[in-house]
């Protein structure tokens, strides 16, 4: 089973106030997260995910300039 970041984890990785964290969860636009008891888990794999989802993850071949189309300027 794949280890559950608390909060403050996933606020270090993202590099946001856990407030943030706990707003985004609130108005549903943030990463999923569980109840385990009263306590806020996540999966590594669903931060990831959302981060995806966003278009926050660069790829190799992203940099401004590039072939890759999302990289294009025009």
């Amino acid at each position: 089973m794949e280890r559950l970041l608390k909060a403050e984890d996933v606020a270090d990785l993202l590099q946001v106030p856990v407030g943030t964290l706990y707003r985004w969860r609130y108005s549903r636009t943030g990463p999923r997260a569980m109840k385990v008891g009263r306590h806020l888990r996540y999966l590594r794999s669903d931060v990831e995910a959302w981060l995806a989802a966003r278009g926050n993850l660069a790829d190799p071949g992203d940099e401004p300039g590039t072939d890759s189309p999302r990289g294009r300027h025009k």
